[in-house]
């Protein structure tokens, strides 16, 4: 049955009024579907995003997205085997579909936790230390990020429909800024069941997210500077996008990440047999025919010692003879044809060129017979290995890449020429190393990282638990310098920071303050006559201070915490050694002696809404103690935030002072305290 996709626009289900384009099954080459965009207001969508749905995001915080995300992340798991019905048609085996379906989920799921962890219970977020300007603390400044006030553009490639979705909508909507994703064409049918699982979910407000199921007509006409175009695909067309004279006139941010000739590279200490080396075989098999070798981070270039390079060619020709092509839903089918005819008449082509310089040593770039379907109506394609023997009289093989199941293996000289080899391909995603000796991966990665996004190190001790040469992973930047795209895709908070704008604040920390939901110093410290720890987490403000009186520090003291602790350093217990130390006046009391009394000052024992101290941060000891002075501790509520109905962390600031009123020590202390 063909499938007539529909837009989302406006939160509502649009079809396309005419010019609709014919979707092919690239297991048999039936009509699966018929996707168009004609009829829709592209403006309208915009201005639809900016002034509906960003405005329903911002006015959520950071944890309410966290929790919104997380709950597309479970829709998208409940219904995934709908998901996995569609994708078959996209020549994807059960496992290829798992990391695009599941693994899209997975990105959710780490994007919502790391924004309820990492990210203030705010809509606010501070970035780094307040900077202090004038002297007497009165101006100072403090940067910070708030959300964009436009809507994020998708641009998606077609090997990962669902996971290439959900991997930019995290962020995006982490920082509280809508979205209109644009799917390719050629798996569009399973991005539009996907995306219509996260519309039923209920969860997102009006106008976060909409659908073009085509052409994009002239969206970009109407963006502004507040908007943002995140793109995923060739490098021919984001030069086309990025080329846009809206672009550069208003300086909208463009997020790249393109195609790019990864490599993978075996070190000169990995000999065959050893651990490294089969490793190495396996990895660049894997990477080939995944997904069919569709994958933005497959390794197109394979680097080996010059010595190896007949140990490897017989290696991966072994394991490449058990690849299976056909028909995903055929037992025993390991890969399945790539997503379209014309994607198949484009890797043949690119094939054709590498033929020209470096000698094909595995497979048929014209015929190949699958498994369970007729040759012919599937685009099926043969693994290809190519050789070239001098890799520096190679051109293509570092220029052209042939986005299919096809890699090149090449020798390499010494280290410095592996690197210079690798680097050759001007920028890529992935770049992967297999050794087992630390300081040839330290000389490697120092040569390297500058022209490649990711470095995965990958060695018998790594290997169980590495996700591979080619998986993403939400919390760590994807993109790369180059011909790459220059972008960084996901990455964490990072990810989240391409849709937001980050500004420096300037004025009286009073005024800082209360903008950032944070107390600053130099901003106000209320006291009362109630003990901070018996309020509860929603009764206490931002900057209610406690105050305490004074203890004395003796010798007693040191030397009895010395010996209880066994902590007796000669700071501490010999006076001549002391006051030959630069640091010391002579003999001082220990810093967690200070600590202890400290929280002897200013805890209140009985019980109370709080209900764990589950550590400190950022402890510094500035001036030393010696035996008697005196000591008073200032106690600060600094932030909080909301973990869930019944309790949540506050975040103190403590400032321990002798009695000249001189810094002694200070650090953060986090409480969980009852709502």
């Amino acid at each position: 049955m063909t499938i007539t996709l529909l837009n989302y626009a406006a939160d509502q289900w649009v079809e396309a009024t005419g010019g609709t384009t014919d979707l092919c099954s690239a297991v048999t080459g039936e009509i699966v579907a018929r996707t168009g965009s004609q009829g829709l207001d592209f403006g309208a969508m915009l201005k639809h995003a900016r002034n509906v749905g960003g405005p329903a995001l911002r006015a959520m915080t950071f944890h309410e997205r966290a929790r919104m995300i997380k709950a597309l992340a479970g829709a998208i798991m409940a219904r995934k085997e709908e998901l996995y019905a569609r994708s078959w048609a996209t020549g994807a085996t059960r496992t290829d579909s798992w990391i695009d379906i599941e693994g899209g989920a997975g990105a959710l799921f780490t994007t919502s936790s790391k924004g309820r962890r990492e990210l203030p219970d705010d809509i606010i977020l501070i970035d780094g230390e307040m900077e202090p300007i004038g002297k007497a603390g009165t101006f100072v400044g403090q940067h910070v990020y708030t959300s964009l006030q436009g809507a994020a553009v998708h641009i998606n490639a077609f090997n990962f429909p669902v996971w290439g979705m959900l991997e930019k909508l995290g962020p995006t909507l982490l920082a509280g800024v809508p979205a209109i994703v644009k799917p390719a064409s050629s798996t569009g049918y399973v991005a539009e069941a996907a995306f219509r699982i996260m519309i039923e979910a209920g969860v997102l407000p009006a106008g976060a997210i909409q659908l073009i199921m085509g052409s994009t007509g002239d969206l970009f006409e109407h963006l502004t500077c507040q908007d943002v175009v995140s793109f995923t695909g060739s490098a021919d067309t984001a030069i086309k996008l990025q080329s846009h004279p809206i672009i550069a006139r208003d300086s909208v941010r463009f997020v790249a990440e393109r195609d790019s000739l990864n490599a993978s590279v075996l070190g000169p200490d990995a000999e065959p047999g050893s651990p490294e080396f089969d490793l190495f075989i396996k990895e660049v098999v894997r990477e080939m025919t995944v997904k069919a070798g569709q994958k933005c981070t497959a390794i197109r270039r394979a680097f080996v010692p010059a010595t190896m390079l007949d140990a490897a060619e017989a290696a991966l020709k072994v394991r490449l003879a058990k690849v299976v092509v056909g028909d995903p839903q055929a037992e025993g089918v390991t890969m399945g044809p790539l997503a379209s005819m014309g994607q198949l008449a484009d890797v043949r082509a690119k094939a054709r060129m590498l033929a020209k310089e470096a000698t094909l040593i595995f497979g048929d770039i014209e015929s190949v017979a699958p498994i369970g379907a007729a040759t012919g109506e599937g685009a099926f394609m043969s693994p290809l290995l190519f050789r070239a023997a001098d890799p520096w009289n190679a051109d293509l093989v570092h220029d052209v890449e042939a986005f299919g199941p096809v890699s090149t293996l090449m020798p390499y000289g010494d280290l410095d020429d592996a690197i210079a080899l690798a680097n050759r391909g001007k920028g890529s995603l992935a770049l992967s190393f297999f050794s087992y000796d630390p300081q040839i991966a330290r000389a490697f990665v120092l040569g390297a990282a500058a022209f490649h996004g990711r470095i995965v190190l990958i060695d018998r001790d790594s290997a169980k638990e590495s996700t591979g040469h080619g998986s993403p992973l939400p919390m760590l930047i994807h993109g790369g310098p180059g011909r790459a795209g220059g972008g960084e895709e996901m990455g964490g908070i990072r990810g989240v920071k391409h849709y937001m704008q980050r500004s420096a604040l300037q004025g009286n920390p009073r005024t800082l303050s209360a903008i950032v939901g944070q107390w600053l110093p130099g901003a106000p410290q209320p006291e009362g006559d109630v003990h901070p720890f018996r309020k509860r987490f929603d009764e206490l403000a931002i900057g209610y201070t406690l105050r305490t009186g004074s203890r004395t520090v003796t010798l007693d003291d040191i030397e009895h915490f010395a010996h209880f602790t066994g902590d007796t350093f000669y700071a501490h217990m010999d006076e001549e050694a002391a006051a030959a130390n630069p640091f010391f006046p002579g003999r001082v009391a220990h810093g967690y002696l200070l600590l202890s009394f400290a929280a002897g000052l200013f805890v209140d024992p009985a019980p109370g809404p709080v209900l764990a101290n589950y550590g400190l941060e950022g402890l510094r000891f500035v001036k030393p103690v010696s035996p008697g002075d005196a000591i008073a501790v200032t106690l600060t509520v600094k932030s909080k935030a909301r973990r869930n109905d019944d309790y949540g962390e506050v975040r103190w600031t403590v400032t321990i002072r002798d009695g000249e009123g001189d810094l002694c020590a200070t650090y953060d202390l986090l409480t969980m305290n009852a709502i």
